[in-house]
C-alpha cells in the first residue's frame, strides 16, 4: 500500500457511510453500496499532488428512485467529511442497482 491507496480507501468509506446516513435521512434503505476511489496523482514544478479523485458508487436500494439517489449521492460527496479535507477535483459516478 501507498498513502494515496489509503486515502482512496479512506474516501471511499467516508462517502459510503455519508450516503447511508443520507439516505437513511430520506426514508430510503440502502441494502448494500459499495464504493471505489480512484485517485490521480500528477508530477508539476512544485513536485507530487493529488489532482482528481474519482468515486464510483454502486448502490441496492429496493425503496429508492432515480432521482432521489442522485441527489442523496451528490449530498453525500458534498458532505463526506473527507471530500471537505481536499482541493482536487472530486468527480462521482453513482449507479442505481435493482
Amino acid at each position: 500500500s501507498n498513502p494515496e491507496e489509503l486515502i482512496g480507501a479512506a474516501h471511499a468509506s467516508c462517502y459510503s457511510m455519508a450516503l447511508s446516513m443520507i439516505m437513511g435521512e430520506a426514508g430510503l434503505t440502502p441494502e448494500r453500496i459499495a464504493t471505489e476511489a480512484t485517485v490521480t496523482l500528477e508530477q508539476d514544478a512544485g513536485g507530487f499532488s493529488i489532482t482528481r479523485i474519482h468515486l464510483s458508487t454502486r448502490v441496492r436500494s429496493p425503496d429508492a428512485d432515480e432521482s432521489a439517489f442522485q441527489d442523496a449521492a451528490n449530498k453525500a460527496k458534498e458532505g463526506c467529511p473527507v471530500s471537505k479535507l481536499f482541493k482536487a477535483e472530486i468527480t462521482l459516478d453513482a449507479q442505481l442497482e435493482s
